[in-house]
This record gives structure tokens, sequence and C-alpha cells, in this order.
């Protein structure tokens, strides 16, 4: 096989840099909007539950966020690469890698593994698909922040340097689907077709994609409009599998890929993707592994049951489950050698890789090494090499607006 083609990153993060609220919001919200106090932390981990103190005597440096009444420390876990111990500890923006959150530094750190470009999620004060700012009682400052980090996105992030190797991914206000559908239109002038979403809206306290009265459809008529593409990370939802509350992380962590599995019925089986016959979706961090089985399994219950009473099953699709996966829906992998074996059944055109900077989980710096073994073992042709590499993010983010075309 020859080298394996320069890396399309579909899943990074960026930590936001602490100024960010505070250079783009009226200052008479300064003392109220996201900031950066930097004093003392004690974190612990017991029985499950995660908790921390500030301003402890005995505790380490850290960066906390303060946003209203929410006060959040600075957690090793959202920037840990660079480090060799990742235990549970506070960390300040001087302890970290420069490049989880200065441009400049990201840059050279995807030169580094092989990364061509990159799509980042938000990181610590917002979380994966916005939910800090849903969970504020201040609508009208929840607005301006979430306005804020997306100028800050497209101007600063993923401009000047950055153009054509960041891309930009925003988010929207959660609380409101019309209001939502205006920033996808405004981000979209702007220059960004990405957008972060809660891969299960209804553990936010939201309607879900179900919803009798269809809340989510402005939001999801102004991404087909503007084809803007869909991202759901892993803990989009607030919520995280497990199978105990004494059972340890390990359980949690192997098990994650259900929360991709749960949001794909959904979408699927909701008829999301009938009324929006454009409309894509990626699953950040997901993994495919799982997808076939669940494939078959939607298409044998829509055969079996597609007649019968509609309050028994609810389906009410016109054609098989598996029929709106080509084109539509991409899963995204850093290590899924399983998935890639049975990527035939899956549709080898669906399916992406990401490198996870700068989290625990991610490849860097060894990304290249970790993509060349993975499609050695599932005995990947350099065809299919380069779409999961590359060609099959060109085609979901239509990155060829990005001056990227093969």
């Amino acid at each position: 096989m020859t080298e394996i083609p320069k890396i399309i990153s579909v899943d990074d993060h960026v930590v936001e840099p602490p100024t960010l609220w505070t250079d783009r919001i009226p200052e008479k919200y300064h003392d109220r909007c996201p900031r950066i106090e930097r004093d003392k932390a004690k974190f612990k981990f017991e029985g499950g539950v995660f908790s921390y103190e500030k301003g402890v005597e005995d505790g380490d440096w850290c960066d906390w966020w303060l946003y209203d009444d929410l006060v959040y420390p600075f957690p090793k876990l959202s920037a840990a690469v660079g480090f060799d111990d990742l235990r549970l500890e506070p960390v300040t923006f001087d302890d970290i890698s420069p490049g989880a959150w200065i441009q400049k530094d990201r840059l050279l750190a995807m030169e580094q593994n092989h990364v061509d470009a990159s799509i980042c999620f938000p990181n610590v004060l917002p979380r994966f698909c916005g939910q800090t700012f849903l969970e504020r009682e201040d609508k009208e400052l929840a607005l301006l922040c979430v306005k804020a980090y997306n100028d800050w996105m497209i101007d600063e992030w993923c401009g000047g340097d950055g153009v054509g190797k960041l891309i930009p991914l925003t988010i929207v206000p959660l609380w409101d689907a019309e209001l939502a559908a205006e920033e996808i239109h405004r981000c979209a002038d702007k220059g960004s077709y990405a957008v972060a979403f809660s891969e299960n809206p209804y553990h936010l306290g939201l309607p879900s994609v179900h919803n009798p009265n269809r809340f989510w459809d402005p939001f999801f008529q102004a991404c087909q409009d503007t084809e803007t593409i869909i991202n759901m990370h892993i803990g989009s939802s607030s919520k995280m599998p497990s199978t105990s509350p004494d059972a340890p992380f390990a359980v949690s962590s192997t098990i994650t890929f259900s929360n991709a599995m749960g949001s794909m019925c959904d979408f699927i089986l909701s008829g999301v993707f009938e009324r929006f016959e454009t409309l894509t979706v990626a699953y950040s961090e997901g993994q495919v592994g799982w997808m076939p089985y669940v494939i078959e399994r939607m298409d044998k219950i829509w055969e079996e049951r597609t007649n019968e009473d509609e309050g028994a099953f609810g389906l009410t699709l016109e054609n098989p489950p598996s029929s709106y996966i080509p084109g539509r829906i991409f899963g995204c992998i850093f290590d899924d050698e399983v998935g890639l074996k049975n990527r035939d059944i899956i549709g080898m055109d669906q399916i992406m890789f990401e490198t996870d900077y700068p989290h625990a989980d991610s490849t860097f710096p060894e990304s290249k090494e970790v993509a060349t073994r993975i499609v050695e073992k599932a005995g990947l042709n350099e065809e299919e090499t380069y779409k999961l590499i590359r060609g099959n993010a060109i085609a979901a983010y239509g990155l060829e607006r990005f001056g990227i075309t093969e």
C-alpha cells in the first residue's frame, strides 16, 4: 500500500480562549458573561460522581470559567494532549499544549500529525453543542454568547492562516428552533456550513425529533437550504450510557456508541430524512461497528410491521430505513477495524476519519500510523482508503467551498 493521503479530521476540539466572550460582548455584561478566574481547586471522583471545590488552600491552580450562576473548572481531560499522567485534576491555560487553543500552534500540530484539515467542536465552556447557553436563565445574554462564539469560530479560529485548514463548526440557540434557523442562515452567509447539535435533545429538556408538532423542522429546513451538515458528538445529550451507578468509567467508555446508535434510529424512524430529502448528519466519535446489525434490524421491522396499526410501531416511512443512509448519514471513527471490515454493509462512502485532538482518546501524534494500521488490517484498497481519510469528508462537508477538491 502506498502512503495514506493527508487526513481530514472530522472531529477535533478547540479550547475556547479566555477572552473570547469579553472581547465580543457589550461591556455591561462583562461581569456576567463567560470569563476566566484563576483560583485553587480540588477534584474528587467518588461513587461514580465527579465533584470539585473552589478556593481550597491545598488544591491545585485552576482556571475557572465563570458565567452567571455557573462556576466550572478547567479539567485536564479537556486538553489532554502532551500530558503523560491523565488523572482527573484541574489545569490552567499555562499548563496545556498551546495547540489546544492558539491557531498557529494548532496548525503546526496538524502538520506534525499528517492532518490537512480539521473540524473542531466546542470544548470546555459551551460543551459539545452549546448546552451551557441553553441552561442559563437569561436567554438574551445566552444568544449573545452563541453569536460571539460563532463569530470567533468563523472569523478568527478558521480565518487568516486557518482558511482551508480549519473548517468552521458553529452552534445554535437550542431553546428556539426559529432562532436556530436564523443563526444557521447568518453563519452560512459568513461561510460556515457545519453545525453542532444534540444526539438526543430530549435529555436536554427539549422536544425530541419525534415531536408531533415538528418543533425542529425550521432548524432542519435551514440546514437543508444552506447545505449545512448536522454534527452530533457523543455526549452532546449531556447524558452518557452506563449500566449502574457503581460501574467503572471503563463500562461507559466502552458503550458510548449507543448514544449514536439511538440517535440514528430516531432520525431515520421519525421521518426526518423523508421530510428533508437532502439533509445530512454526522455522528462524531460514534464509530460504525454497530451499524450493520442496526440497519438490518430496522429494515426487518419496517418490512414486517409497516402495514400494522401505526399506534403500535409508528412506522410511516415510504421506503426501507436503510435507504436513507447513503449520502445522508456519516459515521466517524478513530479506531474501528470491525466497522471497516463491514464497510460494504454500511457503505464505504459513509465512513470518515477523526483524530480527536486534543482529547485523551486522540491518536495525535500518531494518527498517520493508526490510520495505516486500521486500513491495512481491514484490507481497504487505495480507493477505499482515500474515501475514509479525506474523500468522504470532502463530499459530506462540501469542502470544495473551502478550496479542497481532492
